[in-house]
């Protein structure tokens, strides 16, 4: 597979910056005639906002925070400027968090990560996502069948009932878990069930270790991994390349600090932060909550966006101490307070009965007198009291973590 879904993809990288943060004023105004974005990006002036720095600038919403906001202002907490009647269909995840879909073709922006992973138009697609009140089928759905796909909406489950779709329509291409799928292939093999057809897949929403890829492989079928929400839709997906996923076009991604607002290093691994830039439900600055790290350069695909190492575990590391939260962002703020420090982890343990902290921080300028002012910090910023271990710079590993709980 060498070509690609549209021009858009083999674009210079400059050049796609330039068009997206030339869009993104209009759709900062538009955001915020809804009266939560209007009331969080208050005094900032749309206009202004047309680079990543400019950006960074803005405050981070949280995921997480979601489920309460759409509680106290049902059904969006505000944050979209249409009204529900306005979409196509309105969806419910856990939480629970509200989600509607748009009217427009591809609403999920899934089309692109299909063609990456071989799909074609007039390919029959089993898509086994749930299409029950949430939105997991209907992504795939709607992405497949704005490539040109048949989709067979199968959900997951009722492996007998699959089994006799699959012998009659034989569909080249499947969507769902990568669990799923294994089940399924597990269950015809010991069936005697023929479902030879399949020769490709897109899976998402479970781990696909190295193991399980090996397997699926062995088997015939070509498997490749994509990360979405059921906010976003379809984020970044892999491609024949093999390294990493691709970030999807007509979206800004920015990987921060965890807890914070703030972008890493190039190539620190931090918090997937998402802007997206449709008009009718623009999400700003929308942290997930997953950790990722960028690679740098193209893919050798000939893609040329952004690309990320995949999703590597979960930002909110909030654990409690001493019956009290300690959460990512005041390790930040220690940071903050103390310009001499790089990467930072509060490590969490046991002794005897008691919960101890130990604070361990890169810096080259190691003292007494600095382990003190920091020790004055952690207790000031957490209101407990706890160890610092001063370390060399690039002890601590880059993997995103803030808090470990060893307890």
């Amino acid at each position: 597979m060498t070509a690609h879904y549209d021009a858009l993809e083999t674009r210079e990288q400059a050049v796609r910056e330039a068009e997206l943060f030339s869009r993104l004023p209009d759709v900062l105004r538009g955001a915020m005639a809804a009266p939560a974005y209007a009331e969080r990006l208050k005094g900032i002036d749309s206009a202004a906002v047309t680079s990543r720095a400019a950006l960074a600038g803005l405050p981070v919403l949280r995921k997480s925070e979601l489920p309460a906001l759409h509680k106290a202002s049902a059904p969006f907490g505000g944050f979209v400027p249409a009204a529900p009647g306005s979409f196509a269909r309105l969806f419910t995840s856990p939480g629970p968090i509200f989600e509607p879909e748009g009217r427009q073709a591809d609403p999920w922006h899934g089309a692109r990560a299909l063609f990456a992973a071989g799909f074609r138009p007039d390919d029959i697609v089993l898509n086994t996502f749930s299409y029950h009140l949430t939105p997991g089928g209907f992504i795939f759905d709607a992405s497949a069948r704005a490539l040109g796909c048949a989709v067979i909406p199968a959900g997951p489950g009722n492996t007998e009932q699959q089994f006799e779709l699959i012998e009659a329509y034989r569909p080249v291409g499947y969507s769902g878990t990568p669990d799923f799928l294994k089940i399924l292939l597990d269950a015809a093999a010991s069936s005697g069930r023929d479902v030879s057809s399949i020769k490709r897949a897109l899976v998402s929403g479970a781990a696909f270790p190295p193991s399980l890829q090996a397997e699926i492989k062995a088997r015939g079928i070509d498997a490749y991994q994509a990360f979405g929400t059921a906010d976003l839709g379809l984020i970044a997906f892999e491609t024949e390349a093999r390294e990493g996923m691709v970030v999807n076009e007509d979206l800004i991604m920015e990987i921060v600090k965890p807890g914070t607002g703030d972008p890493v290093a190039p190539g620190d691994v931090g918090e997937i932060v998402v802007t997206s830039l449709d008009p009718h439900h623009p999400w700003i600055r929308l942290a997930l909550g997953d950790l990722s790290a960028a690679l740098s350069g193209p893919s050798k695909c000939g893609r040329t966006n952004m690309r990320i190492k995949g999703w590597m575990g979960r930002a909110d590391q909030t654990t409690k101490v001493k019956g009290m939260f300690v959460r990512p962002e005041q390790v930040a703020e220690i940071g903050k307070r103390h310009a001499a420090l790089g990467r930072l982890r509060l490590v969490v343990t046991r002794q005897g009965e008691s919960d101890v902290m130990t604070l361990k921080a890169e810096t080259a300028g190691a003292s007494d007198a600095l382990r003190e002012e920091i020790a004055g910090t952690l207790r000031a910023v957490t209101k407990l009291g706890g160890n610092v271990e001063l370390v060399s710079p690039g002890a601590l590993p880059n993997d995103g973590k803030v808090i470990a709980d060893e307890r």
